[in-house]
Formats: C-alpha cells, structure tokens, sequence
C-alpha cells in the first residue's frame, strides 16, 4: 500500500522542514504532497529545496491564497495521478502529531476506508488549548452529528486517511466549502457514499510556531454550509447524492464505524 500525505502551507516555513522529517521518520514508505499557496515568508522556496533533496516531497504552487479546503483536494488529486492507495491529510503546524501515521494507514489495512484521527475517543484529547477553543470544536461536533446524522466522535479533525478508491468515488471538484467546512463537507459525502469509518486517538496540541488560519469568516462559512449541508440531506438528498457521487451509493452507514 503506497500511502501520501497532503500538507497545505501558508507560512509554516518555521515548521515544514521538521514535520517533513518526522513525517518521513515515522512514515518512510510515503510520499509528502505539500501544497503551498505562495506563502510570502518564503516557504515555497524552502519546499523547493528540500524536494530537490528528497524525492519523496513533491510541492505543488498555487498563484495565491486559496484556501484550506481546494488546496487538499488539488492535494488529493495529484496524490491519486501518482497512484496512491491511501491519501491522508494533515496540518503544518504540528498540531497533528507525525508519530499517528502508522496508526491511520493500519485503519485503512484492516477495513476502513476513512480513518479519522480523533480527540474525543478514549485516549485522545487536546493539549495547551484555550477555553474558547475546546467549546468551538465540542460545540462544533454536536451539531455536525446532530445536523447531518454522522455518528463520528470528531467530525471536525482533519488528520485523516482515505482509501483511494472511496475518493475516485466522489467529486472532489463539486465541494463548496474553502475552509475548514470542507471537512464536514467530506466526512457527510464519504457516509453517503457508504463509507467505512475508524477512529484512532489524538492529542491535538497547539501549533508549536505561526498564527492561527482560523477566522471568523472561516468559522461563519462553516455554519452556513452545515445548515446548508443539513437542508440537503433531509430534503434533496437524491440531488445531494447525483451532485457529489460518482457511483451509486452503497447503503448508508450514517458515518458508522467499522
């Protein structure tokens, strides 16, 4: 099984150079598609060198800032032209710890076809995170299972690992969401699309070096598209599902874990 990870970078150059070595210490069998959308503190001529240096880092550029949500997707599927069998997604900044890896991609191996790295399972947490923060995400995942009938403990992490063959069954290019909505966004269409769901503890730990991509637009375009997302499925759930599936949907598992 030939696993890729995608990182989306807006100036994490204090940060990249060392999650790509722990990335690789932990994870030697896979490639890094990092996708940089010309951070101006140079992190895209760092990436350049580095993948000068190790053929397993692969950089893509983008013009601009263009979001979380398109620059996993643009990572997503340059990972599958390359043939990945696994994709997993991550953050730059540290807070997704390299060392869980394995333990994603053993997910995949043993049936799942959509492993999710998870602070609300037994042995997982958060770490040297503000008050505020814990309600966001707790309020958060209450109402992602609530509104959209997941039964997933964290709907909203991104460290994540997918079996190739659930993406190829998905349109990536029809997702609405730029930010971090994408992630309800595609945990309710892998669910739809009969997905197999694990979870595997983390703890989360705040970024080590950086700022936050965190906003108030990008929480309020979250709360939107959830409501909007939840309309859909109680209502116009078959234009849902021709919208975003390429096959036909196997039966719904409602995000049930394997």
């Amino acid at each position: 099984m030939t696993p890729w990870i995608s990182v989306a970078t807006y100036n994490e150059r204090e940060n990249i150079e060392a999650l790509l070595a722990e990335i690789h210490k932990h994870l030697p069998e896979g490639h890094v598609i990092v996708v940089d959308d010309n951070s101006p503190d140079g992190t895209g001529e760092l990436l350049d060198a580095l993948s000068q240096r190790d053929p397993w880092i692969h950089v893509l550029h983008r013009t601009g800032k263009l979001g979380y949500a398109s620059a996993h997707r643009a990572g997503m599927k340059q990972a599958m032209e390359h043939g990945a069998d696994v994709v997993l997604t991550m953050d730059a900044d540290f807070s997704h710890n390299p060392a869980v890896l394995p333990a994603l991609v053993q997910c995949i191996n043993e049936g799942a076809d959509l492993a999710i790295g998870s602070r609300y399972v037994p042995g997982g947490g958060t770490r040297n995170w503000p008050w505020h923060r814990q309600v966001l995400s707790r309020g958060s995942n209450a109402m992602a299972r609530l509104l959209l009938g997941l039964r997933v403990h964290d709907c909203t992490g991104g460290f994540r690992a997918y079996r190739t063959s659930l993406l190829q069954r998905i349109r990536l290019d029809q997702f609405e969401s730029d930010g971090y909505s994408f992630l309800e966004e595609s945990l309710l269409l892998c669910a739809l699309a009969g997905a197999r769901i694990a979870e595997t503890p983390i703890v989360f730990e705040e970024r080590r070096a950086g700022k936050s991509k965190i906003s108030r637009k990008v929480i309020l375009e979250a709360i939107v598209l959830l409501f909007q997302l939840a309309w859909r499925r109680l209502f116009c759930r078959k234009a849902l599902v021709d919208k975003y599936l390429i096959t036909a949907p196997l039966p719904d598992q409602g995000g049930a874990p394997v």
